[in-house]
């Protein structure tokens, strides 16, 4: 194999010193250890020649810590390998897939696009909602609804605070915002949950996490590996181009003063209208039959797609480089490899199907073209203008050895928490309502499109239209002629993981199952996407096997499968570091969507019950973020008791003996209260001795642990309680007209003013 094509650069590396392969990982961009370096001069010793540089270049994305989940697999392996077992996952691929009802499923998966939303906040969250897009569709599903998890800095952080290089928080939160609205817009697909956090860990490098849930037939539901030798290899969607190449190295190293100068070049080029189409045009094509497996072109471009379709069939591939359509001329053969220019899946086809799936294609005006074809492994051989650019083994490239890297716990305190004794209960609620991780996300979710589509049951604002309030979940229809709905929400802690990684994660497992079990829906599935810092730092490795370990230890209690995932690592930089960041996208199934509960308080004189035992530890709490305190103790976890409680609410629901559900989370009692009350413009009184904490002030403001407020017809209430009986249910107060009274012991502590504190609380947050 000898006939090189002229535009191919080949490095001799064979007989190099490793000083000699680290300048060469350096000035090409490679990011590659010694220790890699080594492995790769040891393969082309036995191949008996040089690499080309386009070779190198797709070792240096497939190796990447963002493709390969080199520093990661162990642990993932060890938590999650028996939480998506069949029957009830189906598919593992791009995104997970599970069961919904006969004949029918559902696709989940989360993403990151951190690093290039700091650089390009508006691009990078842009092609973050492409991309997961493309993943749903890459198993067969219609993309049915977005999530949006958001972690910024402080917004009133102004230029003058800030290191160098890194924007305001104010600017990159608004083109984040601004990026997703307009692609989950056009595209028309609805975005339905999410969170906004602030926090001053989060000012250099902000977290963009994108969800997508997909809906298909199980008879759509095609595999992400090639089928047969002799196969096409059908390039579809956008045009190739110089956008997004090099994306996968700089997600795999901290951000530094020279990000935004070295690294723009890095971050993709969305496209939305064109996306649209190719949509239509790949579910059309696996309706018919035409496609036998497909991957999209994400992290890594053509090398990692085309190169894990083949080796997960234990095949290689010969594929045509210059086949591939350019939107800009002058591109190298090794940047046509590795861009990672938006919009775009490579579909594996029987030769006899491909003129009928070209004709769908151009049916559509979206570009398919045969690039190459399936061949006997283990080669893959890349032809640039009929001349040889690459030969090499794909199982080599695209499947690298982890890395065992040494872990180090941190040593972490755990002090006891005040009994808030000297602290003014109406100050505190007050304060912890209008702060910023609390006030209205009224603002940007109105910015973005939740009803498309005409799936959304349960949205993500609940009560009157005159005075939305937040919900807990949000609950899709994805069949019209099928009462079975979807329950979708957004749960992370990063402040109690912060604390203590493992019951940190198994806070926010619970959290998520207290969304789905607020809106009616039994927890069935989620997805994690788990941002952390520079997993070449001990400490950051210890917590990330811990949050793993919780993460698994509350899915087994409370019945969640975990079928898909995504890590990001390096998220920092500048001496900074973000706290253990665990993101859960998770699912829950409506047996009866005409049976959901929703948050906004319903009538006046309806009881207020609160459900599940109160604990006094505040440690991570919102309370506890507004003074700075840390090394406090979490409150207890138990997972398999929530579960239980949350049988029982699922049935007081179907059997409508409640109103009105919300959880008990960042807040406490304050946040829940208010917002239940603002949702349904009614007021309430509840004695705060009912949570058996020491102080009023206590019950305002703890978290803590598994609880929900229930609002109950008066009719209804007998029924109610024998459902539900102490510890584990107590009488919290009644719903009134207007105000917050808050009493202690019978004997009234004050009454609050609601209506002008929610003028305040709906427009706090100054977003978008």
């Amino acid at each position: 194999m000898s006939d090189w094509a002229d535009e191919v650069t080949r490095f001799p590396i064979r007989r190099v010193s490793l000083s000699g392969l680290d300048r060469l990982s350096e000035a090409r961009g490679l990011g590659l250890d010694r220790r890699e370096l080594r492995r790769l001069q040891a393969y082309y010793r036995e191949e008996g020649r040089e690499p080309t540089d386009v070779e190198l270049a797709g070792i240096a994305q497939s190796w990447s810590e963002h493709c390969s989940y080199k520093s990661s697999r162990p642990f993932l392996k060890r938590a999650f390998s028996k939480l998506h077992a069949k029957p009830r996952v189906l598919g593992t691929g791009d995104a997970g897939v599970l069961q919904f009802e006969d004949g029918f499923a559902y696709a989940i998966r989360i993403e990151s696009h951190n690093h290039p939303s700091a650089v390009e906040p508006y691009g990078g969250a842009a092609t973050g909602i492409g991309g997961i897009l493309r993943d749903v569709l890459a198993v067969g599903g219609k993309p049915i609804a977005l999530s949006d998890p958001l972690f910024f800095g402080p917004l009133e952080r102004g230029p003058d605070t800030l290191p160098p290089g890194v924007k305001s928080p104010r600017y990159i939160a608004e083109g984040v915002i601004a990026g997703i609205r307009d692609y989950g817009n056009r595209v028309g697909v609805p975005t339905v949950s999410g969170c906004v956090y602030f926090d001053p860990a989060y000012v250099v490098n902000p977290l963009v996490n994108v969800g997508c849930v997909g809906f298909l037939p199980k008879s759509r539901l095609t595999p992400n590996r090639a089928h047969a030798v002799g196969d096409h290899l059908v390039l579809v969607g956008g045009l190739t181009a110089r956008d997004g190449i090099g994306g996968v190295a700089f997600a795999s190293k901290e951000l530094t003063d020279r990000s935004e100068s070295e690294s723009r070049g890095a971050v993709q080029l969305g496209n939305p209208i064109m996306k649209e189409p190719l949509i239509h045009a790949c579910l059309e094509s696996y309706d018919r039959g035409l496609v036998r497996g497909q991957k999209d072109l994400g992290g890594g471009g053509l090398a990692t797609a085309s190169g894990e379709l083949v080796n997960s069939g234990g095949f290689g591939s010969r594929i045509h480089l210059d086949r591939v359509p350019l939107r800009e001329e002058g591109l190298r053969p090794w940047e046509v490899w590795v861009s990672e220019s938006q919009e775009r899946m490579i579909l594996d086809v029987a030769p006899a199907d491909l003129p009928a799936l070209l004709a769908i294609f151009r049916r559509h005006d979206v570009p398919a073209t045969d690039i190459g074809e399936v061949v006997p492994g283990p080669y893959e051989t890349l032809l640039w203008k009929g001349s040889l650019a690459a030969h090499m083994k794909v199982g080599f490239r695209v499947d690298p050895p982890t890395v065992r890297r040494p872990t180090r716990a941190r040593r972490r305190r755990s002090a006891r928490s005040p009994d808030l004794a000297n602290e003014d209960p109406v100050g505190l609620f007050v304060d912890l309502l209008l702060a910023p991780d609390s006030v209205s996300r009224e603002g940007v979710l109105r910015v973005y499109d939740h009803e498309v589509q005409g799936r959304t049951v349960v949205k993500p604002l609940h009560g009157r239209v005159t005075s939305p309030s937040h919900g807990d979940a949000a609950v899709l229809q994805p069949r019209p002629s099928s009462l079975r709905g979807l329950g979708v929400t957004t749960a992370t802690q990063p402040w109690a993981c912060s604390e203590d990684p493992e019951n940190g994660a198994v806070m926010v497992v619970e959290e998520a199952a207290r969304n789905l079990y607020s809106v009616g829906a039994r927890p069935d599935s989620f997805t994690n996407c788990l941002n952390f810092g520079n997993p070449e730092d001990p400490r950051v490795l210890a917590d990330f096997a811990s949050v793993t370990r919780g993460l698994a230890r509350g899915a087994r209690a409370l019945g969640f499968t975990v079928p898909s995932g995504n890590v990001s690592f390096y998220n920092g930089g500048l001496g900074t570091e973000i706290p253990p960041t665990p993101v859960l996208l998770a699912t829950g199934i409506v047996d009866d969507i005409t049976h959901v509960a929703t948050s906004d308080l319903k009538a006046e004189g309806d009881r207020l019950f609160l459900l599940g035992r109160s604990a006094p530890e505040l440690g991570g709490s919102l309370w506890a973020r507004r003074r700075g305190r840390t090394g406090l103790a979490l409150p207890r976890t138990d997972p398999a008791g929530l579960r239980r409680l949350g049988e029982r609410l699922l049935s007081a629901e179907r059997r409508g003996l409640v109103r009105a559900v919300h959880d008990v989370s960042d807040g406490g009692l304050s946040v829940t209260l208010a917002e239940m009350a603002f949702g349904g413009g009614l007021g309430f009184a509840v004695d705060l001795d009912a949570t058996g904490l020491r102080t009023a002030s206590l019950a305002l403001v703890a978290e803590g642990a598994s609880r929900f407020v229930v609002e109950v017809p008066e009719g209804e209430r007998r029924r109610f309680e024998r459902t539900f009986a102490p510890p584990t249910c107590s009488r919290l107060g009644e719903v009134v007209a207007t105000d917050a009274t808050l009493r202690w012991a019978g004997r009234e502590l004050a009454t609050v003013p609601l209506l002008p504190l929610y003028e305040r609380w709906r427009t706090g947050l100054g977003l978008p």
